[in-house]
């Protein structure tokens, strides 16, 4: 029985997630937790599935992933980015042209594309990155 492990990385504020992505029956862990446990919101469960439902592989993967950083939204995002990289790795057989390539379907939805923002630092005399102490005239 060949399992073909597929690995991939997505980044996202200060999250990192590292995700395993195998053969199976969809089922997603994070953190070694259940994915509907792990965060705790619905929303972000969906966002996070949104990859393999625009491919059509939402039962056919058991996907592990070991997230560090950031806050729940952060690692949403890390996660998401990961799992889509895992796609194309998986579909790197497919001609990039064809209609029906993972590629061309994440591309369209804007899933490769990794999000730069991140949080900017704190400068000196300043309470946060651009917020100024209040002015005082007298």
């Amino acid at each position: 029985m060949n399992k073909k492990v597929i690995t991939a990385t997505g980044r996202r504020k200060r999250s990192v997630a590292q995700i395993r992505m195998v053969p199976g029956t969809g089922k997603i862990t994070v953190n070694g937790v259940d994915v509907n446990e792990y965060l705790p919101f619905e929303v972000l469960v969906m966002d996070l599935k949104q990859p393999l439902v625009l491919t059509n592989n939402e039962k056919t993967f058991d996907i592990d992933v070991t997230v560090r950083g950031g806050g729940f939204s952060g690692q949403t995002g890390a996660i998401r980015l990961g799992i889509t990289r895992a796609l194309l790795e998986y579909d790197s057989t497919t001609d990039v042209n064809s209609e029906n390539s993972y590629r061309k379907v994440l591309k369209n939805a804007g899933f490769i594309t990794r999000d730069p923002r991140v949080k900017e630092r704190k400068k000196y005399g300043l309470k946060k990155a651009r917020r100024a102490p209040q002015f005082s005239k007298r």
